[in-house]
């Protein structure tokens, strides 16, 4: 019997993507057809929702701040008939002074963390966060979400901090986390499940996107 599910949900197509600009915490809005995906999303939410042995278990919303995540989470609330908790911490990776540019004025500058300094190397522009960073602080916010057993869970974000959505719901240590990458797509869903009968914490869906593929 499944205790509680979790659905990690990447914001759609953000203006910044469009536009081939570094995001980030660069505040872009989702396009119209990242729009559009949004209400697909929430479609896709609420048929998975409807399938689970009681619908009516009661649901929480929780969002990145920033606003493409923001904007997708409004449509998924809207759509599900819940409020909608907005938390920094579940913001995309800084890249500092990078943000809003070209991605090719970023490619040129970056410089790869070694293997022996996955989770701290910062590189060389300035202001950019580390992988702890954002894994300790999406770790926090989700960590308080697993204590909330009475309600099911849905977490928008953003594609590099998606991966440590999944590592915290598996209780994978951030000191573990140096390599991990768990890939997702715009307006992607992954789904996670913790179960009763042996605790387990499964993997069930990694980034599904079959709800978009008619419209693109």
């Amino acid at each position: 019997m499944i205790r509680h599910h979790l659905f990690v949900v990447a914001h759609p197509q953000a203006e910044h993507t469009a536009a081939d600009l570094v995001g980030g915490w660069y505040d872009s809005r989702l396009t119209d057809r990242g729009l559009a995906d949004a209400h697909r999303v929430a479609a896709e939410l609420g048929r998975r929702l409807d399938a689970r042995p009681d619908p009516r278990r009661p649901v929480r919303v929780t969002t990145s701040d920033l606003a493409r995540a923001a904007e997708t989470a409004d449509v998924v609330g809207a759509a599900l008939g819940v409020a909608v908790a907005r938390d920094r911490r579940l913001r995309e990776i800084s890249f500092g002074t990078a943000e809003g540019r070209p991605n090719a004025w970023l490619a040129a500058r970056r410089v790869h963390a070694p293997d022996d300094d996955r989770l701290d190397h910062r590189g060389p522009v300035p202001g950019a966060e580390t992988r702890r960073e954002v894994a300790d602080r999406v770790h926090a916010c989700v960590a308080g979400l697993m204590t909330d057993t009475d309600h099911d869970h849905v977490v928008v974000t953003h594609g590099f901090a998606h991966t440590f959505v999944v590592t915290a719901w598996l209780h994978v240590p951030v000191e573990a986390a140096g390599f991990a990458a768990f890939a997702t797509s715009p307006g992607a869903i992954t789904h996670l499940t913790h179960d009763d009968g042996w605790g387990n914490r499964t993997l069930v869906e990694l980034g599904a996107t079959s709800h978009l593929a008619a419209a693109h």
